[in-house]
């Protein structure tokens, strides 16, 4: 991280942003992230919408094995999480949504 970073140091992940729009328009809109830490990367974050992250990870070319998978808030939410390079930038996708839990129905119960 540097103190003295300007605009134009994150010239990268912008425009790969904008290429994104371009190239990927028709796809679900992510949460959109840069940050002066990572100034090479674009976070894409999608809340409760697995799917969304799917179609994006397979725009990407991004293969399945490549995804890690955790849970967090004691086993509640499933966290989906992949990288991709394009265009020059890194970009990572997030994907956040509901441990399904199976229901148990006992037999004979009304």
């Amino acid at each position: 991280m540097s103190e003295n970073l300007t605009l134009d140091d994150l010239a990268v992940p912008l425009r790969v942003l904008r290429l994104l729009a371009v190239d990927f328009g028709h796809l679900p809109a992510p949460d959109v992230h840069v940050s002066t830490i990572y100034p090479e990367r674009l976070e894409l974050s999608f809340y409760d919408d697995l799917p969304g992250f799917e179609m994006w990870r397979e725009a990407l070319g991004v293969d399945p094995d490549a995804v890690t998978y955790r849970e967090q808030g004691d086993g509640g939410t499933r966290v989906l999480r992949s990288t991709a390079a394009y265009a020059g930038a890194e970009v990572e996708l997030i994907g956040y949504g509901d441990v399904v839990t199976p229901t148990s129905v006992e037999a004979g119960a009304a």
